[in-house]
């Protein structure tokens, strides 16, 4: 119990960072962020992701470059008025300033077939959980990120010269939270608002 609570005192501080430091980052850190995302649960245990580390310039620039042409598509023409409306707390905008401020961008693929040709199952769901917990990992080991779903995403696979059986799912901009940077003033929903009991679980016998 108190290691669970614990947990959720820490995972509970995450937010949304777009304000990153200079401050290096070490790769062995990140590393470790990964391997904890790899014990995710797949089907059938095919492990259908890729997480591609990006930590040089010019990368990130190509990167930022193709992203901020798709944002700017959907800012002006593909989402509807309900959409940006939701989107205005938040403040986010067509600058994606972050894909480069960051230390290290990790973008996650997910696999449509096995390396070796063989079919893989339940890819969306086992790629989300694996997402889950790098997000969870990099709160843990003091990391700040950022979710980031430029649509559609395509242009990752170019600028990073991925096969055609991956496909880009999510990009995380990870590093150190810039001094005295602003995050989205949110509030999560209550456990009376997620959590549904049905019925009691048997006394340990």
């Amino acid at each position: 119990m108190a290691a669970v609570r614990s947990f959720f005192e820490t995972i509970d501080q995450r937010r949304t960072v777009r304000e990153f430091a200079h401050t290096p980052v070490p790769l062995e850190l990140i590393e470790w962020v990964i391997r904890a995302a790899g014990t995710a649960p797949s089907g059938a245990n095919k492990q259908p992701w890729r997480f591609v580390v990006v930590g040089d310039a010019e990368t990130k620039r190509k990167m930022r470059e193709a992203a901020e042409v798709e944002e700017r598509e959907f800012y002006t023409r593909r989402a509807s008025p309900e959409w940006l409306a939701d989107l205005a707390p938040l403040g986010t905008d067509t600058n994606k300033e972050f894909l480069e401020k960051a230390p290290w961008v990790i973008v996650v693929f997910k696999l449509m077939q096995t390396d070796e040709g063989k079919q893989v199952y339940y890819v969306n769901e086992s790629v989300g959980i694996a997402v889950g917990m790098l997000l969870a990992a990099a709160q843990i080991a003091g990391l700040a990120t950022l979710t980031h779903t430029p649509s559609p995403m395509g242009f990752l696979s170019e600028v990073l010269g991925r096969p055609a059986h991956e496909r880009a799912f999510v990009v995380i901009p990870i590093g150190y939270a810039a001094e005295g940077c602003r995050v989205p003033d949110i509030h999560r929903k209550p456990l009376s608002e997620v959590m549904v009991k049905i019925g009691d679980a048997p006394e340990a016998g």
